[in-house]
């Protein structure tokens, strides 16, 4: 018997223009399926550093840091240059787990680290002083492949870690004790940490020291070594907890965005979207709670959030596997709508011009979803494939 031919497939449209991405991404370590940090351009991705569990990325200029969040985490730096990146140093995250890094105002770089509940600080200009002392004398700083015999190892009179307070909250699976989620900087000139594990905000001061460009050239000049290098800065790096900022039980705070003056928090485990405001006692209190879904939370686990200039806030919703669009632009929070994240478990996505990527950790690609008028994310546009995604930044 002869089977009639099947009709050919359709062919699938072409991806919209898009910026090239670095992803970062859970390898076998975590789980997850990547080898390290990824470059996706025109759709297609490739390998560029080789690391364990790369959970998140931060790009500032040509440097590119990456967490690595294992038991012993650390933070590695990168010098990019176009789709390569040429490893430079690495320092101690100061904890478990590490699962965010930003580069923060004072000039430190800023890691928090969920297992241990710690955060950490480490100078940026004491770690490119030491990277680049070492060029001078020996003519290497790295390479893209981590781990290996010349990697350069910030000092440790460059790293500061503070402890958050011991506090917990209800949901006795998760919020045992403190698990710092999120970094960000204030207009005050401080920074915030997100606690899933205390319904805190915890909001610290940085000194960052500094090495004058005298003290850093001469020391690159004279190839000296790390010890004599720490001498050339001043010792004044540190992290002072300023105030704890208390929300709701339950809520378990993640990652937080700003909008006119206001913060705006995703509750990974109550399902809702606050909008915090200082009063006049320099306390954060919430005016404003919406809901992202209907019915009891369960397994749904809200993940990243950002805001855009127009005011309409996105936050990815795990385990419903949806974006979820909100208004702050009346000086409350209300629903748009919402949509499909395009696969399974939306752990973080990145928003450019007329579309949202997502990254699925658990469909092992990236979703590229186009934004309606009213901000609420259409069916995917394609799919980029990458190996367990777990933070994209556009370049």
């Amino acid at each position: 018997m002869t089977l009639p031919a099947l009709p050919p497939l359709p062919a699938l449209p072409p991806l919209p223009a898009l910026p090239p991405l670095l992803v970062g991404s859970y390898t076998a370590t975590g789980g997850g399926t990547a080898t390290g940090i990824s470059f996706v351009e025109s759709g297609a991705a490739s390998t560029v550093a080789v690391l364990d569990d790369p959970s998140f990325l931060a790009v500032s200029g040509d440097r590119v840091y990456a967490v690595s969040e294992t038991a012993d985490g650390s933070v590695s730096a990168f010098r990019r240059t176009g789709s390569a990146l040429e490893h430079l140093w690495d320092a101690p995250s100061g904890g478990d787990a590490p699962c965010h890094v930003r580069v923060d105002p004072s000039g430190a770089l800023v890691v928090t680290n969920y297992v241990s509940g710690t955060v950490t600080a480490v100078s940026l200009a004491a770690a490119e002083s030491l990277a680049a002392s070492v060029l001078a004398s020996d003519g290497v700083v790295g390479t893209a492949v981590h781990g290996a015999g010349d990697t350069v190892v910030v000092p440790s009179d460059a790293v500061v870690t503070a402890v958050l307070p011991d506090v917990t909250g209800p949901v006795e699976d998760r919020q045992e004790g403190p698990h710092a989620h999120q970094s960000v900087a204030t207009p005050d000139g401080t920074l915030l940490v997100a606690d899933l594990g205390g319904d805190a905000l915890h909001e610290f001061r940085v000194g960052a020291p500094g090495a004058s460009a005298g003290s850093a050239a001469s020391a690159a000049s004279a190839g000296s070594s790390s010890a004599s290098l720490s001498l050339s800065l001043s010792l004044s790096l540190s992290l002072d907890l300023v105030r704890v900022h208390h929300v709701a039980p339950g809520v378990g705070p993640r990652h937080m965005a700003w909008y006119d003056g206001d913060l705006i928090v995703a509750g990974e485990l109550d399902g809702r979207v606050h909008r915090l405001r200082r009063d006049e006692s320099g306390a954060f209190r919430v005016i404003a709670s919406a809901p992202t879904f209907e019915g009891a939370v369960g397994e749904s686990l809200l993940s990243h959030i950002e805001v855009d200039e127009a005011g309409l806030v996105f936050v990815a919703v795990r385990g419903r596997d949806l974006i979820v669009t909100l208004s702050a632009a009346d000086g409350g929070l209300s629903v748009v709508g919402s949509g499909s994240c395009g696969g399974v478990w939306p752990r973080h996505f990145a928003l450019v011009p007329g579309y949202l990527l997502v990254a699925n950790q658990m469909s092992d690609a990236i979703a590229v979803l186009p934004l309606g008028d009213d901000g609420v994310v259409g069916e995917p546009a394609g799919q980029i494939a990458v190996g367990s995604p777990a933070c994209i930044v556009p370049l």
